[in-house]
């Protein structure tokens, strides 16, 4: 197998999660066509909870996982290496099975929480019984991200992005085919229907293990998982490796939990909220499934990009850190921002732009819930950023700074959503728009905070940053006025599918060649990607 390099490994990555998100939206439209409102917000509870106990079980040891594996490696410590992998791997399937057996016996309270005082949409028994069902994917996704993490330890990132692709293949599959099947042929309650949705999870990550599993197996010379434990390693006993796993992952589990808690804040409060305002259970259902789940799937086109870099980054970083490279390092990170913000905001501000046909293409008109997915769609840019940046600070071990940041951010959330509804409602804003405007409130702040941290820690120079960041802002807001001149001679405001389709294409077509256009003129395509991809664009277009 082969080892990808940084800037290779980040487009490899972000390929790879683009590729499965750009699949998981497309199965949303015979999918959200099959299922009621009822139905996209039972689907939302179901998989709001599934991420916060999946943060607990999955998300420390795999990045701890991928950042001692490099640094063992770089080291030549190839036995130890290996027996931090099997001790994660056990960690964390014994931490999986724990949570499983939590939410399978504490669905019924969960769901009574969630639903509060709503009546005429779901019930109790529903929420809980999916619950139970995505719950069983604990058993299995922990282990894949652990696998994951190795492979991506190692620098291999081809493998693990193949396997996210199988993964999210299978799970579409399965939920169109289930749907289907339960809902047209055999007649059955569309919690029924729900319910096999949401464990196609299940099944898509056990077959994306076998195939990570097996291949690993097949290359063991690569990973050299059988040396010999040497003279230096020695002092590696069981009780300090697992010391450091617990140290380098708790931090982690902490901070994604705390990012995911973001969604358990709306999961809780959207609904019963609104209710109390004296929205009707439709609309409460109808905003909150956007925000928890159908908005996020169009806003994670997006966000993937963040999700692609940082399984490169982490490992080069970490690598470039123990080895006190600190010119690399200053390149690395600089070079990731500035990738990052060159996709994220011409593109957040295009689905902002194309938000009515959009929803139209995947969901169908929803006037209400176009109108709360074009102020959802904006914390796609800042919730990047804190991904990236959040990243950056754990793998140079300050995870106090992280897990105090996004702890402070997250109280600040918790405590401003409501209040934040009632104000949006008294403005006459909109109830339903206020838990986006507080997550973009709370999400602005850290961004801030941790970009001038790194600078004083890591001495970084953000000049470079600072100009082509300048530069991609421009040529969007360039992007937006000559897309709203088009608007004048082809209007957006069609209702059917058909004709939303040929809008995007054309606005999406018109506003990324001017955007590249300027990207190109200005300098920055080059000094981001080099001449190889501008010779290899300008070799597949002729």
């Amino acid at each position: 197998m082969k080892k990808n390099s940084f800037m290779e490994g980040s487009f490899i990555a972000t390929f790879g999660i683009v590729l499965c998100k750009i699949i998981g939206l497309i199965y949303v439209i015979p999918f959200y066509a099959m299922i009621s409102n009822t139905g996209a917000a039972l689907y939302s509870y179901a998989y709001s909870i599934y991420a916060v106990f999946l943060s607990l079980s999955t998300s420390g040891i795999p990045i701890a996982m991928s950042k001692l594996v490099s640094e063992y490696n770089s080291l030549e410590y190839y036995y130890t290496k290996e027996k931090i992998f099997k001790l994660g791997n056990l960690m964390i399937l014994s931490l999986g099975i724990f949570f499983f057996l939590i939410l399978f016996f504490f669905a019924p309270n969960i769901a009574s929480f969630i639903l509060g005082s709503a009546t005429g949409g779901n019930s109790i028994q529903d929420v809980a019984f999916v619950i139970r069902v995505v719950a069983t994917a604990l058993l299995i996704v922990p282990s894949l991200s652990v696998i994951k993490g190795y492979y991506q330890g190692h620098k291999y990132i081809t493998p693990p992005s193949i396997a996210n692709v199988i993964e999210q293949l299978l799970r579409v599959l399965i939920i169109l085919v289930g749907c289907f099947v339960s809902l047209k042929i055999m007649g059955l309650k569309e919690s029924i229907a729900i319910s096999i949705s949401v464990f196609a999870a299940t099944i898509g990550a056990f077959l994306a293990y076998l195939y990570l599993y097996f291949k690993m197996k097949k290359n063991k010379e690569d990973f050299k998982s059988h040396a010999h434990i040497t003279r230096n390693e020695v002092k590696f006993t069981t009780k300090y490796l697992i010391k450091q796993i617990v140290l380098l992952a708790f931090p982690f589990i902490i901070i994604d939990v705390l990012k995911s808690s973001y969604n358990l804040v709306d999961t809780l409060t959207v609904v019963r909220t609104l209710t109390d305002l004296g929205y009707a259970s439709n609309v409460s259902e109808t905003a909150f499934s956007v925000i928890g789940t159908w908005g996020s799937k169009l806003s994670m086109i997006v966000i993937s990009i963040s999700m692609g870099i940082s399984t490169s980054l982490i490992p080069n970083i970490a690598s470039d850190f123990i080895q006190k490279k600190s010119s690399s390092l200053n390149t690395k990170i600089n070079q990731a921002m500035q990738t990052l913000l060159f996709f994220i905001i011409p593109m957040t501000f295009g689905l902002f732009f194309l938000a009515r046909p959009i929803w139209i293409i995947f969901y169908g008109y929803n006037a209400l819930s176009i109108e709360v997915f074009r102020m959802f769609i904006i914390q796609s840019i800042t919730f990047s950023l804190i991904t990236i940046l959040i990243n950056i600070v754990q793998t140079t071990n300050k995870n106090k700074i992280a897990i105090l940041t996004l702890f402070l951010s997250l109280i600040l959330n918790a405590i401003l959503n409501v209040p934040m509804m009632y104000f949006c409602e008294f403005i006459g804003f909109g109830g339903y728009q206020g838990a986006s405007v507080a997550t973009l409130i709370t999400q602005i702040l850290p961004c801030i905070f941790l970009i001038f941290y790194l600078k004083k820690y890591l001495h970084l120079n953000y000049h470079s940053t600072k100009i082509n960041g300048t530069k991609i802002v421009l040529a969007t807001l360039i992007m937006l006025v000559s897309m709203l001149i088009l608007e004048f001679i082809v209007p957006l405001n069609t209702m059917h599918r058909i004709p939303s389709i040929l809008s995007v294409l054309l606005y999406t077509l018109f506003g990324a060649s001017i955007y590249l256009y300027i990207m190109h003129k200005s300098g920055v395509l080059k000094q981001l990607f080099g001449d190889n991809i501008l010779r290899k664009l300008y070799k597949a277009r002729s």
